[in-house]
């Protein structure tokens, strides 16, 4: 590795926390080969496009090795609709390539700005998981750098017990070098969405049970300041691909657009006020109001990247960064933990910007691969302090009462007692690790705070 390297600030798309690391950037994948070996000098984790909001993708005083230059893509295969490509590609690169030839993602989280390797960590997911199930659903094998210098291919037959630990490990099996994907192919670049007005949680959770098996893709924006009758209230977007048959003659003149316009730039940190109960609260009036009940068809990047339409959008919350927060519920006592949480946050009077409400279907075999069967909320906080840090913390108890758990791609400060409770596979998951990389060089800052790796003597 190389021993001058450069010292950066450095955070996840959170803007909290912040950390000192030195930042190594290989070109090559013959100088990322040489990393993993030689890597005397402290920590090492990999880190793609820096989504990933809190501090697993940071490493404080330790090596960040940045995977983004190794993208290319490999071979595709028309008759499988298999893509082999290395980790740094980009989901927008995948969609710029695959999309005007037919094919879409068969899972993609709520940007594409992510790198595949980066995907494969946090096990992402979307809109489809009720249907579909997480990113690993769709992985047909990875090769994967070990800290001895070896590199594995696994998959669901070969080096099973890794292909699980690194699928949802946020890195620290390893590098993922590449790996081979089954893309989805679709007729359009357009999407069908269904759009229903929920007057509050109960009947956004009915939607969900009774719509959700007619559609692929399913979403909520859902009003977290809402009180009293309307707590919950909803606006629940539920879609397919769109066929030829369901697009306009205009959309017909190009039914496999990519994408379309410009991202708007947020060329500075909006001021800390910005973002407050009231402006929030006026927001979601006129959000709600909006939106009315019926179908649209919509390009896919709108309907799927609403957020990526605003280049540095985190800048929103200001220079103090924000935190977000994502628990996933098992469905039994799901609606009783979200009155719950909803109620807290009412009576906190923070605000959410974005907050987001998914069901999901059933866990895969990964180790620490996030959903379960359930339902999942996201809120966008903005950071304050310990203030904020308090009310989480209780938020946290009532996701443990309940039998939740909280999103490690999302997580900035949960506890070692909280996340261990919500990962029964953690033993197993540990042991494995200290199997492939004895001396514990892959580690960051989550995974140290939250004792999965430990800091070298």
């Amino acid at each position: 590795m190389c021993t001058n390297a450069p010292t950066i600030l450095l955070g996840g798309w959170g803007n909290y926390p912040l950390a000192e690391c030195r930042l190594h950037r290989p070109g090559t994948l013959a100088t990322l080969k040489k990393i993993s070996p030689l890597h005397e000098n402290g920590h090492l984790i990999a880190r793609g496009l820096g989504r990933s909001y809190g501090d697993p993708a940071i490493n404080a005083s330790h090596n960040v090795v940045l995977t983004d230059a190794l993208d290319n893509l490999i071979h595709f295969d028309r008759d499988s609709h298999i893509v082999e490509a290395q980790a740094g590609v980009s989901l927008q690169t995948l969609l710029d390539v695959f999309m005007p030839r037919g094919y879409f993602l068969p899972v993609t989280p709520g940007t594409k700005f992510v790198t595949l390797g980066g995907a494969i960590a946090a096990d992402v997911h979307g809109k489809n998981h009720h249907r579909d199930g997480s990113m690993v659903s769709f992985i047909i094998d990875l090769q994967l750098l070990t800290a001895s210098g070896e590199v594995l291919i696994c998959s669901r037959d070969e080096n099973r017990e890794v292909f699980w630990a690194t699928v949802g490990g946020m890195g620290l099996t390893g590098i993922i070098l590449s790996a081979r994907l089954k893309l989805l192919p679709v007729a359009t670049a357009y999407v069908t969405v269904d759009y229903h007005k929920a007057a509050n949680l109960d009947e956004a959770l009915e939607q969900f049970d009774t719509g959700d098996a007619q559609y692929q893709y399913s979403v909520a924006w859902i009003d977290c300041l809402a009180s009293g009758a309307s707590m919950g209230r909803s606006v629940i977007m539920q879609g397919n691909h769109a066929t030829m048959n369901d697009l306009s003659e205009r959309q017909r003149e190009n039914p496999l657009a990519p994408r379309r316009g410009r991202a708007l730039p947020m060329p500075c940190h909006a001021p800390g006020w910005a973002l407050n109960p009231l402006s929030v609260k006026l927001f979601n009036a006129a959000f709600y109001r909006k939106h009315k009940n019926g179908r649209k068809v919509e390009h896919y990047d709108p309907f799927f990247y609403p957020l990526d339409g605003v280049n540095d959008w985190n800048r929103l919350y200001g220079r103090r960064g924000l935190i977000q927060y994502q628990p996933v519920l098992p469905r039994e006592t799901s609606r009783t933990a979200l009155v719950a949480l909803l109620e807290l946050l009412t009576r906190s009077k923070r605000a959410s910007f974005l907050a987001v409400l998914k069901s999901y279907g059933p866990q895969n075999d990964g180790m620490l691969s996030f959903p379960l069967a359930g339902h999942t909320l996201a809120l966008d906080l903005p950071y304050t302090g310990r203030a904020l840090l308090e009310l989480i913390e209780a938020m946290d108890r009532i996701v443990l009462e309940h039998g939740g758990r909280l999103y490690l791609a999302k997580d900035a400060c949960m506890s070692r007692a909280t996340f261990e409770a919500g990962y029964p596979r953690l033993a197993e998951f540990k042991q494995l690790c200290r199997q492939l990389d004895p001396r514990g060089k892959f580690s960051s800052s989550q995974s140290r705070r939250l004792g999965i790796t430990e800091a070298i003597a």
